[in-house]
């Protein structure tokens, strides 16, 4: 038997379709629900025919595909008359879908509407069960289907249907007018009649409404009839929760999201079981979700909508075409459509199974699908092709004790791979991939597939041509037609051959069948386990896993959805087949006889043997069985299952509850009228307690109990059973706790393992009297679900209605403006912000981008900062990166919108975040619009950065894309921000960076590199010359000499003299330096650039090409009449002559010239043959005493206006702008207005004046890549010292850096050694406040977040106002709360002590138990974890004010208490992106012992606890979720990787000869200190062979030395902190100075 005898096979199920659709309809592979390729249920793609189909659909993923299902008429007797009738009626009315029924008998969907008398309405069937009481068949089918069209099969009626889903939406006129409502406009009656589907009370509950889609429920978009059959269209959603519990339950991220689940399909159920229709199977496999994990539960798909007689004979006959291949070559198979597996894997352990049948069973179980080319069941290979096999012989056969991909890569090559990759693994790919499959399928798939899947050429040459070259080169395993279909042998195509049998079968069909009998024959039997360990058992986790060389390569997203991936079903290892064992078999000698045909087995045996002979294996099978019952999992009570789904189940006489949920209108009025108010009403949250499970056991006692049928109780049933599943991760019951339990009552052990609120509510639902269930109803009200999960849902179900993007957008962004967001409360606005920012990232319009704008704007301002940097972020990163215009960027772009982010987030995760993406608005030909929007962005910002952070991320990333495109408002960003920082900034930061810009590309152009690099040293050489145009038009006369006699040679000049730059590029310096002589005048021009420029003309005088004019440089000239002005171009170098020598003779006057360069007379002959070209004295002033007939003889610019020679404003435009773009720099140049000077005076207090050019420390540009600059550079340290203040008479024992890099907390000694605060502006290096409310020294201060409060401790923690200096709170531990009083005093303190232990925090023999030692602040919950001098954590909750719980490690075994010295956390469940914080999972402290403890944050217990050091813990960090960096005073570093082991081996970092006092990190780098000397080393895996054996690495401590005295710092370093934006780090020292270091 080998299923269900109504499923087509999928080849007879294609060619329906095939015969229906023609070819419009591309088959994507069928659905069953049984282990073999059987149902009546597929995939299918529409072929894009209509246009503008923008997608809509929440399932953005799979919006092109649908899912086709056939229902037969005779099966679905009444179904099919209505879908016949509404189809007379539109080919008679030309109405559509349901008109043509509700035109005559005008459906009321109320639940309590009246009863109508049915004159005109029969149902097709007399056993029909959906026609009682005031429902009709046809009126419950017209509600359950509201938005269906019905129509004839046809491709055209198919892609109407499809375009109606992707671009019309079906139900966007319930959402606009919805949107209608909220902009305080009449509504139409499809608002109340979908508020009134979600719950919300209405004043006239009789009235008779519109049938609309419940959102939860999946939309049916057509029924189609032919003459035999109906076919549905539904849309494909991604995943099913099925998918989701087996492959990424880490996507259901905490206990709201599985209530929220739960409620969308109760809430569904609801309106369901309002219409007296019971669903009758809800499972995992039923419940579709969108990408946001938005629930729909399936209507469609069970066959007994509006069903006739299902037990009829004619619903039994046999559906496939006569003679069907297919159909034979399953037939002997024992497969039903009902799996179970317990029966399954006992009837193969006796015998009673195939290995072949057992095998398709476990493939099912694991979720593979049948033609789903990327999840296609596998089966092993048994056999190796090498020979022939013999069952007595090991020649032959595969090894089954090893994956394919073992037996290929070889366990030398798998060492390697899980030993140094990142993540470790042995197995990179599925045990079968796409790839795999089509290439075995090649001669039966169609080409387009192959090109799709395994090479977009064509080539059937590099197809395997027999089983031997097959199997040696794929690495995967074998899939179920190579043991059943001859047909994979006969190729399709002309170009490909047949696929070759061995040599011993002479046809594919005896290959088949020898194959077939290799799997079954008794050498494979007993060792078919092996493989099912490896493929679907306990070695796919865990130490087996690594013993096997199977760990699988994990996902890097976990909390992804994902509908493929790996299960495993079992967790002990899988039994030996009966009598198969081949230990025992050896032992066995005549007392079992075997009769052996080919490779088959003859399973009856010739002897009877004793049944305690295999008492071992029966008992062994037994408890695996008994282990793996999770695999024969029940959603319904027997009784349920022969009743048909989707069924009316009310009597006429029921009274039907009102289905408002009253969990939305507990004690509010029915309004009259609807408005937003009442909509606002709803959707708030108030400030409400938890719920208390006493309130939940108050309800369960006192709810009523719905009057309805068993069918209605079985859904409810199926309900809790969903739920308990949902928290469990496994079902609840099985089959044989489902039969104990429906026997005595008893409930399962699981069930004790759910939250106490959630097994009250499943308890409820499992009722074992079906009677005393409550209704859906009864549990949408419940306390058991919050107002967070009511409000998530009605804000969210509106975006979920078929509607268009436009539409939805417009909902969102109107509601939100509305307050709904204030109203919700933060934590529900973040839980909906999933549904809503996918609305922004598409394609808008500039009306949409309005709304868009709106929507991002007021989720900011609502959210937390984590919440905004989690969701909101990504959705700007996206639109930032979108090319060319787009409104909704601009807008983002504002400085309004940046500084709201600003408030929210922080500078720093903007400047990580964001910022880059806006400098990158300025390069690589970017839209006008933006690049200007984000060059205004850049220089407003750039002052509040201040100097050193808008050096390292603005001013530096620009001018690394110098000659990468770069446009005019990118240049002209960097000439204006010098101009707000001032003269000093331009002087000493931006010109040495430009020159050092024009050295390398000088330097790199003499070098022999490849064309590209020379073009691209000529372009940067040109945007660094209009750089500095604009820079040196801002300083004075005479810094601008004294620049430019800095050097041997001014940069101009220095370019003029170089041959390997484009002649562009020498034309534009030229005029440059001519605007500059002109500015400074003759006398100066004359002293200081006519000297420099003797070199170049004696150059140009004794040229060897000086004779011949027409000879040309052997540089190309790209583009010139783009980018040259037609009236002076330049042909070869020697046209440097003419350009030059006449205008220098101008501005200076002959005589001097003459006098400057003694090869004037070569020059002037030159000048004269060839370009016609003589000076002629005419007695007027030498300025105007030029006469040039050439194209040069107009005569100079003037003085304020530089000469006009290349895009009509002085300055040359980048190459990439082109002509298009010439007035660019005209516009953007910063040119003096009226009133304001042309230059700017130094400031006296200028700000920053301490900070130093980087360009010691700069690589300069990169040229092997033209897009961003690198990520992560390495910090070039210098050691030296740019400033220090003095802050503490004493040491200074703690510094803390503010998140924009201006301000610096430290603490340190004062006088009467008490300790104080004090507050530091960078800027300006002063103190401009201080906390002074400490008593004793301050060990640890921690800044708290934005919120501008700072934590400092002394051994009690002071929570203080960083702006006012007032204390907020104190918090100190006292005897009683602690389980012990200390022991130990404190003795009196004098300085050398306070000097000495000022380096390393506290020592635990002169430190109090009850005091705090040390602090870590977790932004994410906003609370503070302080250690203590005993050993323990206490948490502090700051925004409450209070002291939470406390945790102790495990105690010390030496004989004195160990405090804690260092805290840091770590770890993720999840990654959100580049420089997205995240909510870490484990805390790490070190102490004094030199012990580490690591702490669960989720689970509130010790993971692991080891000794990390000798000596006392100084500092510890996680730079990444799975390191921890630790240092001690035992001189060392260590990094411990947390993923290999949770006592992991450390990787020792040695150098130091004294302490390690501490260190900080910037990227991958760590920077330590011990004493007065400082290290760097990386934490990249970069070292050497030997390091890696050695497992260390050694830094060169190096002293730090003062830049401008000169002279090293002999104060011992106590702390050090990372300025990342600035490039610059603090210390901290004995002597109570901090220093600004590079």
């Amino acid at each position: 038997m080998r299923g269900e005898a109504t499923d087509l096979c999928f080849d007879c199920l294609e060619q329906r379709i095939n015969s229906d659709f023609s070819d419009q309809i591309v088959f994507s592979y069928g659905l069953s629900d049984s282990s073999l390729p059987f149902g009546s249920s597929a995939v299918v793609k529409v072929s894009e025919s209509s246009e503008g189909v923008s997608a809509s659909f929440s399932c953005e993923s799979t919006s092109s595909q649908f899912i086709l299902e056939y229902l037969r008429k005779e099966e679905h007797g009444c179904l099919a008359n209505y879908v016949d009738r509404c189809v007379v009626g539109v080919d008679r009315e030309g109405g559509n879908s349901n008109d043509a029924i509700e035109s005559d008998e005008c459906l009321d969907c109320s639940t309590s509407g009246s009863q109508v008398t049915e004159e005109n309405i029969t149902c097709g069937s007399v056993t029909c069960k959906l026609s009682s009481g005031s429902f009709t068949c046809w009126r419950t089918i017209a509600a359950l289907l509201p938005i269906a069209q019905f129509s004839k099969c046809s491709a055209y009626h198919i892609q109407n249907l499809a375009s109606s889903f992707l671009s019309d939406c079906p139900e966007d006129q319930i959402l606009a007018s919805l949107n209608c409502l909220i902009d305080g406009k009449s509504s139409g009656q499809e608002t109340q009649s979908f508020l009134r589907l979600l719950g919300l009370p209405l004043l006239d509950e009789k009235s008779k409404l519109k049938c609309l889609r419940h959102p939860n429920l999946s939309p049916v978009l057509g029924l189609l009839t032919s003459s035999d059959c109906l076919v549905s269209v539904l849309p494909k959603a991604p995943y099913t929760l099925e998918n989701i519990l087996y492959y990424s339950p880490s996507a259901i991220q905490s206990q709201w999201h599985r209530d929220f689940m739960i409620y969308q399909l109760l809430s569904a159920l609801a309106h369901l079981h309002g219409l007296r229709v019971s669903h009758g199977d809800i499972r995992p496999s039923n419940i579709l979700l969108s990408d946001s994990l938005w629930s729909w539960l399936t209507i469609c798909g069970t066959h007994d909508l509006g069903s006739g007689d299902a037990n009829s004979s004619a619903s039994r006959r046999r559906w496939c075409v006569e003679g069907c291949y297919s159909y034979g070559l399953y037939a002997d198979l024992k497969i039903s459509s009902h799996l179970d597996w317990q029966p399954y894997f006992d009837k193969w352990w006796r015998g009673e199974v195939s290995n072949f049948e057992y095998l398709l069973a476990l493939n099912k179980l694991a979720g593979r699908r049948w033609g789903d080319h990327t999840f296609h069941p596998v089966i092993p290979w048994v056999i190796d092709f090498s020979k022939k096999p013999e069952n007595d012989s090991d020649l032959g056969w595969r090894d089954l004790r090893k994956s394919k991909w073992r037996l290929a890569k070889g366990d030398e090559q798998l060492d390697f791979t899980y030993s140094t990759f990142e993540f470790p693994h042995h197995v990179s790919d599925e045990c079968l991939s796409e790839l795999a499959v089509c290439s075995y399928k090649a001669r039966r798939l169609p080409l387009s597939v192959l090109r799709k899947a395994v090479r977009s050429v064509y080539e059937p040459n590099e197809y395997p041509s027999d089983m031997q070259r097959l199997y040696d080169w794929t690495p995967d395993e074998c899939i179920p037609e190579f043991y059943c279909d001859p047909r994979i042998f006969c190729s399709l195509h002309p170009s490909m051959s047949d696929l070759a049998v061995p040599p011993w079968a002479s046809s594919p069909e005896e290959f088949i069948r020898l194959h077939r009998d290799a799997l079954e024959s008794p050498h494979v039997s007993s060792l078919i386990h092996h493989w099912i360990d490896i493929t679907f058992g306990y070695k796919m986790s865990g130490q087996a896993a690594i013993t096997a060389k199977n760990v699988m390569l994990s996902s890097s997203e976990p909390t992804v959805p994902r509908s493929v991936g790996r299960r495993q079903l079992f967790f002990r290892p899988h039994p030996v087949r009966l009598r198969f064992s081949r230990e025992k078999e050896q032992s066995r000698n005549e007392l079992e006889m075997h009769t052996f045909h080919g490779f088959g087995v003859d399973n009856k045996r010739s002897v009877i043997l004793k049944a305690d002979e295999y008492l071992e294996e029966t008992e062994e099978a037994s408890a695996f069985s008994d282990h793996a019952l999770h695999l024969s999992q029940k959603y319904h009570l027997h009784q349920n299952l022969v009743e048909s789904p989707l069924h009316e189940s009310y009597s006429e006489t029921t009274n039907i509850a009102d289905t408002s949920l009253s969990g939305t209108s507990k004690n509010k009025v029915r309004p009259s009228n609807i408005s937003l108010n009442y909509l606002l009403e709803h959707i708030e949250v108030r400030d409400e307690a938890s719920t208390e499970l006493q309130d939940l056991l108050l309800w369960r006692q006192n709810f009523c109990t719905g009057n309805f049928s068993k069918d209605i109780a079985g859904d409810i049933f199926s309900i809790g059973c969903v739920l308990a599943e949902l928290y469990l991760m496994k079902p609840l019951f099985n089959t044989a706790s489902l039969a104990t339990y429906l026997e005595g009552g008893d409930l399962p052990e699981l069930i004790n393992e759910l939250p106490p609120p959630t097994q009250v509510l499943v308890e409820a639902c499992i009722e074992q009297d079906w009677t005393r269930r409550p209704s859906a109803k009864s549990l949408l009200d419940s306390p058991y679900f919050s107002a967070t999960v009511r409000s998530a849902h009605l804000f969210a179900a509106p975006l979920h209605l078929l509607a268009k993007g436009q539409t939805r957008l417009c909902y969102a962004a109107s509601f939100v403006k509305q307050g709904a967001l204030k109203a919700m409360g933060t934590f529900v606005a973040e839980m909906c912000a999933v549904y809503c920012f996918p609305l922004v990232t598409k394609t808008l319009s500039d009306d949409e981008c309005e709304l868009a704008y709106v929507l991002l704007k007021e989720f900011t301002i609502s959210l937390t900062p984590m919440a905004v940097q989690r969701l909101v972020l990504p959705s700007i990163q996206k639109i930032l990166l979108t090319t060319g215009y787009s409104h909704l960027k601009v807008s983002l772009l504002q400085d309004s919108f940046v500084r709201e982010l600003w408030n929210q987030i922080g500078k720093r995760v903007y400047l990580q975040m964001i910022h880059p993406l806006v400098i990158s608005n300025l390069y690589n030909s970017p839209d006008k619009i933006s690049a200007s929007a984000a060059s205004v962005l850049l220089i407003g910002s750039s002052e509040e950065l201040g100097a050193p952070v808008t050096v390292h991320q603005t001013i530096l990333p620009l001018i690394s894309y110098f000659g990468k495109g770069i446009c005019a408002d990118g240049i002209d960003v960097l000439v204006r921000i010098g101009r707000l920082l001032g003269v000093n900034f331009i002087v000493k930061q931006m010109l040495p960076l430009v020159g050092h810009v024009v050295c390398f590309c000088i330097d790199l152009s003499s070098m022999k590199k490849p064309e590209p690099v020379h073009s691209w040293c000529s372009l940067a050489v040109t945007d660094c010359l209009i750089t500095l145009d604009g820079l040196v038009s801002l300083i004075s006369d005479e810094l601008l000499i004294h620049e430019l006699t800095k050097g041997r040679l001014c940069l101009h000049v220095r370019v003029l003299m170089q041959k390997n730059l484009e002649l562009r590029v020498l034309q534009f310096a030229a005029t440059s330096l001519m605007s500059i002589c002109q500015r400074i005048g003759q006398e100066l021009t004359a002293l200081h650039v006519l000297p420099q420029l003797k070199e170049l003309f004696d150059e140009f005088a004794f040229s060897e090409k000086s004779t011949d004019a027409s000879d040309s440089s052997s540089w190309k000239i790209r583009t010139a009449k783009q980018i040259f002005h037609p009236e002076s171009p330049i042909k070869s170098h020697m046209d440097l002559v003419l350009l030059l020598y006449p205008s220098f003779a101008s501005l200076l006057g002959m005589e001097k010239l003459r006098q400057g360069c003694p090869t004037w007379l070569l020059l002037e002959q030159y000048l004269l043959k060839h370009h016609n070209w003589k000076w002629e004295y005419t007695g007027r002033s030498s300025r105007d005493n030029m006469e040039a007939r050439p194209v040069l003889n107009k005569g100079p610019a003037s003085k304020k206006t530089p000469k006009m020679l290349l895009n009509g404003s002085g300055r040359s435009v980048p190459k990439s702008q082109l002509l298009k773009n010439s007035n660019h720099l005209k516009l953007h140049i910063h040119v003096p207005v009226e009133g304001e000077g042309s230059v700017l005076n130094p400031l006296v207090h200028e700000p920053w004046t301490w900070f130093p050019s980087p360009v010691a420390c700069w690589d300069g540009l990169d040229i092997g890549r033209f897009g961003n600059p690198k990520d992560e550079q390495r910090w070039k340290i210098r050691a030296s010292v740019l400033s220090s203040a003095h802050a503490h008479h004493g040491a200074l024992r703690s510094l803390v850096v503010s998140e924009d890099e201006c301000t610096v907390f430290t603490s340190g000694i004062d006088p009467g050694f008490k300790g104080s605060v004090q507050k530091w502006e960078l800027a300006s290096l002063s103190c401009v406040s201080g906390y002074h409310g400490h008593e004793e020294v301050v060990n640890d201060i921690s800044i708290l977040s934005s919120t501008g409060k700072i934590a400092s401790c002394d051994g009690t923690l002071h929570v203080w106002n960083s702006q006012t200096g007032k204390l907020i709170s104190l918090f100190s531990e006292s005897l009683t709360d602690q389980d012990q009083a200390s022991s130990y005093l404190s003795s009196k303190n004098n300085s050398n002590q306070c000097n000495r232990y000022a380096s390393h925090g506290l020592s635990s023999g002169i430190f109090d138990e009850n005091l705090y030692t040390c602090m870590h602040y977790l932004e994410y919950m906003d609370q503070l974890v302080v250690g203590t001098g005993s050993g323990a954590l206490r948490f502090i909750d700051l925004s409450r004010g209070q002291k939470l719980q406390l945790w102790r490690g495990e105690p010390v075994e030496s004989g004195f208490t160990s405090l804690v010295s260092a805290l840091c956390s770590g770890g993720s469940q999840t990654k959100h992106g580049d420089g997205a914080s995240v909510s870490p999972s484990w805390i790490a402290a070190g102490f004094s012992s030199g012990q580490c403890r690591l702490f669960d944050l989720r689970e509130s217990g010790v993971i692991s606890s080891w000794r990390a050091h000798d000596g006392y813990v100084t500092k510890l960090a996680a730079p990444e979720s799975h390191l921890l960096v630790s240092s001690s005073l035992d001189k060392t570093l260590r990094i411990w990787d947390l993923r290999k082991s949770w006592t992991p081996q450390p990787y020792v970092v040695k150098g130091h000869n004294d302490g390690v006092s501490g260190f900080s990190i910037w990227g991958k780098d760590v920077i330590s200190i011990s004493r007065n000397n400082i290290g760097i080393f990386s934490l990249s895996k970069s070292q050497d062979e030997e390091e890696q054996q050695q497992q260390q690495q050694r830094i060169i401590p190096q002293k730090l030395y003062m830049a401008e005295k000169g002279g090293r710092v002999r104060s011992d370093l106590s702390t050090i902190c990372v300025l990342p934006f600035s490039r610059l780090f603090i210390v901290g020292a004995h002597d109570g100075h901090f220093r600004i270091c590079c």
